[in-house]
């Protein structure tokens, strides 16, 4: 008799057309600008204290309203890359009587008005690539020009679009030098910046709108002549100081999700099996799955990265391999195996080979692929496979099945001392196990049970199923097995082992007439094998019906359209037997295996869990 050999599974935009791009014409996003707190706070005459954290949703209009006269203005102009103009018109909104200009200082006014008219020609000088104008529009043009500058070359910037959004007027304050105490408002205007930034200046870059809020301070010069933005590093974006500068970041995607056919993670299940593939294709991913992300950072002058100033512009896209498995079909599996401990079960799709379900009741074991076990009874599709091949019988052939057969001088005895006449048609010992139907074939299978199970079925040798670097033989046939050795295995014992994968992989090619390697990921290299004669098949075929419906699952009501055969597998040691039963149908292009450790016979355990299984798929 066999034993049980349980081992571990191993563990295992422009120009070039961005992929990455987004619609030109659909709105920023919101909540993709904001800085986390925390950064040192540039105070100033003119400045509203701040929290930290200008956060990126639609601000609200603030102290006071805007006058309908200087609506906000939006400007969707190109800007070069680096400041310069890039030639050409673009169609900008049209400004009210009173707004001002990028080349002339705007009119004094004591209201609102002349700050967000100032802001307003500084966004269109600054969208437009004239840095020269918009710095002109500060109290501090050198300074202004240069971050402007910065601000487009680290980013990449290919498009700026901007509006005020509101102003509030501040406290009077004094006008910086000017040696003179002359009264003015400070007033602080928000405005709303939507930056498309790219990873580098490459056309093929990948790009991402960048929208935030910011705010300013502007003022009206103490003689009166014109207002000025007062120039500070954060007008371009919050919580930058001096010395500090922006920069684009590729951010990689993390990890690979490794899914069911529908696009749900393995590991949901909560079936050991699937969630250690899960974890063995996620860990040996091709590599370039997802897609990268990007975000805007403050960096230092020494090129670090401002912990927490991380702005995500676009988010990366986790990569996914999708495997084979079917929700439907697994499904149903975890509701068959949940009918015992000990239970595993594997269905394959035959015409294809996609495995549709794995699922385990063992534990933590993945007794469905790691299991090394005597397939028992269920062996006896290949015995007949070598037999009818070889023309040493047919299913209508008459044979004897006596109660006791000697190889050896070890007798081997078939269950409950059962024994079928001679002249009973070989299709009706399969239906009903006879072991010594088979047994007595010993001396003419000498190198042809291994031989068959290579040629036909594609067993004997190692299966990548789609995990890369991982392959198993999931079917072991020895093949200088002889004497009474060779008499076990042709029943399913002795030194044979098999796990519910390779047998239900059997049951697949019977049905399909042809075998196709199982595989969980699709268009992977796989191991081919001849196809069964056709009267081979054929024979097959009727063999396993006539279990179904006269044989050991007669009693189990797997009904029309089903064939299939149950096995028993003694086990040295062990106080039962394994259950197996082998299944398919081809109105539904489903084949299973299920086995039950030391359970008892085929038809007690195994059975119904098929039942279940094929009833609920």
């Amino acid at each position: 008799m066999g034993s049980v050999a349980i081992v571990s599974y191993p563990p295992r935009d422009s120009g070039g057309g961005d992929p990455y791009d987004e619609s030109e014409g659909a709105p920023p996003q919101e909540g993709y600008e904001v800085f986390a707190a925390g950064f040192a706070e540039r105070g100033g005459p003119l400045r509203r204290p701040r929290t930290g954290v200008i956060v990126g949703a639609s601000v609200a209009a603030v102290a006071a309203v805007v006058a309908a006269a200087v609506a906000a203005v939006v400007v969707t102009v190109k800007a070069a890359p680096g400041g310069g103009s890039t030639g050409g018109s673009q169609p900008v909104a049209a400004l009210p009587t009173t707004a001002l200009s990028t080349t002339a200082p705007p009119a004094a006014a004591s209201s609102p008005a002349g700050a967000e008219q100032v802001t307003t020609a500084f966004l269109r000088a600054w969208a437009s690539g004239d840095l020269a104008a918009a710095a002109g529009l500060t109290d501090d043009p050198p300074a202004a020009r240069a971050a402007l500058t910065a601000y487009g070359q680290d980013l990449n910037l290919r498009k700026l679009t901007g509006a005020v959004t509101g102003s509030a007027v501040g406290a009077p304050w004094a006008s910086p030098g000017t040696g003179a105490a002359a009264a003015a408002s400070a007033e602080t205007v928000t405005v709303r910046l939507t930056a498309r930034v790219a990873s580098s200046s490459s056309p093929t870059a990948a790009t991402g709108a960048w929208s935030y809020h910011s705010t300013l301070a502007a003022y009206q010069r103490a003689d009166g002549s014109r207002w000025v933005i007062q120039w500070q590093p954060d007008v371009v974006a919050p919580n930058l100081t001096t010395g500090q500068h922006l920069a684009t970041v590729v951010v990689a995607p993390r990890g690979v999700s490794v899914t069911d056919s529908a696009g749900t993670p393995l590991s949901s299940y909560g079936d050991p099996g699937l969630t250690t593939i899960a974890s063995l294709l996620s860990q040996k991913a091709p590599a370039g799955m997802g897609r990268p992300g990007l975000s805007v950072h403050i960096k230092d002058a020494a090129g670090q990265a401002v912990p927490g100033s991380q702005a995500v512009v676009t988010p990366p896209k986790q990569g996914q391999l999708t495997t084979t498995i079917s929700p439907r079909a697994e499904r149903a599996a975890r509701a068959a195996v949940s009918q015992a401990d000990g239970s595993a079960m594997v269905a394959i799709e035959p015409s294809t080979g996609h495995i549709l379900a794995i699922a385990n009741n063992s534990g933590f074991n993945d007794f469905a692929l790691t299991a090394s076990v005597a397939p028992g009874s269920t062996m006896k599709i290949i015995t007949s496979t070598a037999l009818i091949n070889s023309g040493l019988t047919s299913a209508s052939s008459p044979v004897s099945c006596p109660a006791a057969y000697t190889v050896q001088g070890i007798t081997y005895l078939n269950d409950r001392g059962e024994s079928q006449p001679p002249g009973t048609p070989f299709s009706y010992d399969f239906a009903q196990s006879c072991n010594n139907a088979f047994t007595q074939w010993w001396s003419d299978l000498s190198g042809k049970l291994a031989a068959t199970a290579s040629a036909y079925y594609g067993l004997n040798q190692p299966w990548n199923i789609g995990i890369p670097g991982e392959s198993a033989a999931y079917f072991n046939a020895p093949a200088t097995a002889s004497g009474s050795e060779l008499a076990q295995e042709a029943i399913g014992e002795g030194q044979l082992t098999a796990s519910p994968l390779a047998m239900a992989s059997v049951a697949a090619t019977v049905d399909l007439g042809q075998f196709r390697q199982p595989v969980l990921l699709p268009g992977i290299s796989t191991v081919s094998a001849a196809p069964l004669p056709p009267g081979t098949d054929s024979q097959l075929r009727t063999m396993m019906r006539d279990v179904v419906t006269e044989g050991t699952a007669a009693s189990i009501g797997l009904g029309p359209g089903v064939y299939a055969k149950t096995g028993t597998a003694d086990v040295l040691g062990q106080a039962r037997p394994n259950s197996w039963m082998v299944a398919f149908a081809p109105g539904e292009n489903v084949a299973v295996a299920a086995l039950v450790i030391n359970a008892g016979y085929g038809a007690q355990l195994a059975g119904p869990e098929v039942k279940t299984l094929l009833g609920r798929y």
